[in-house]
């Protein structure tokens, strides 16, 4: 792992149907690109979309200090709690291992940030589904973004048979 870097970008995606996790992130130095994102969106809510530092428990942020910014406007307290409650948990959860195994260089403790993009469906409908594909996706986001996965070679043959969630294109 180059640990020179400013910037270091993943994705994950968890789970199948509503309860499904698409993560983004971006990991670097505070001082970088992933510092200024941070504090521009933490200080630049908009309508719908309140950016949040992510906690392990009330009153103890997660290290590296992560900061939720949510892709679904919040509709419904059902959907407030999958965001709020169990989407956060499992980053948290996520961002904190990845320190503890190394995952994250031990610079990244007081020194990095984590933005992380989270899309949480509106019609999600399980809240332990909701918190293990958040986990789950945040853990390969970090781990995609610190080794620079995918590989090149992954991407070409991904793209010989695109395939998506919501959509897929009939075969010739």
């Amino acid at each position: 792992m180059d640990t020179g870097k400013q910037l270091y970008i993943g994705e994950g995606f968890e789970g199948p149907g509503v309860n499904l996790a698409h993560i983004n992130v971006l990991v670097g130095p505070r001082t970088g690109p992933a510092g200024q994102a941070f504090a521009t969106a933490l200080a630049t809510p908009s309508a719908g979309h309140a950016p949040f530092v992510i906690i392990a428990t009330p009153g103890v942020p997660t290290k590296p200090l992560t900061l939720y910014v949510n892709k679904a406007q919040i509709v419904n307290d059902f959907h407030g709690n999958a965001t709020w409650g169990a989407s956060q948990a499992g980053i948290a959860k996520a961002v904190a291992e990845s320190l503890e195994q190394g995952v994250l260089p031990p610079e990244a403790e007081n020194d990095w940030v984590v933005v992380s993009a989270n899309w949480v469906n509106p019609a999600a409908d399980d809240l332990d589904a909701v918190y293990e594909n958040n986990y789950r996706a945040c853990k390969n986001a970090i781990k995609a973004a610190m080794l620079g996965l995918p590989l090149r070679q992954d991407v070409f043959a991904a793209a010989r048979d695109v395939s998506n969630p919501f959509y897929t294109p009939k075969k010739a």
